[in-house]
């Protein structure tokens, strides 16, 4: 199946539908992301539709609500968690200006604090 966001005019993502690979297929069996774009306003009348893909394999990051599609990167980026993150433009990701520490403890980010503070666990 082929997954396609639905696009409001500030390319955020309004919802994801599915359709079926058949429908992609050229005349010599390829697919083609605008057949199912043509499908999709023909059924829907919204015209902003992009393909996304559900393993990663195309634009980044498999699209969801709220996640925003950017042309420059041909990415779906998701909603920025924190102010001080920053996004790394080879995945598409936000990333936090320190590392979380990788001791295998639990940790939340404070963005008051701009640091990792560890979790205590509960007994």
């Amino acid at each position: 199946m082929a997954h396609f966001a639905k696009l409001d005019n500030d390319n955020t993502v309004l919802e994801c539908v599915v359709v079926s690979n058949n429908v992609l297929l050229n005349d010599v069996g390829y697919e083609v992301e605008d057949r199912g774009i043509e499908l999709l306003k023909s059924i829907t009348g919204h015209e902003n539709w992009k393909q996304t893909s559900y393993s990663n394999s195309f634009r980044k990051n498999f699209a969801g609500i709220g996640y925003t599609y950017d042309a420059v990167f041909d990415a779906f980026i998701p909603p920025k968690p924190f102010n001080s993150w920053l996004l790394n433009e080879t995945t598409c990701a936000w990333e936090p200006p320190i590392p979380m520490p990788l001791d295998g403890l639990s940790y939340t980010w404070d963005e008051n604090t701009v640091t990792w503070i560890r979790i205590e666990e509960q007994q």
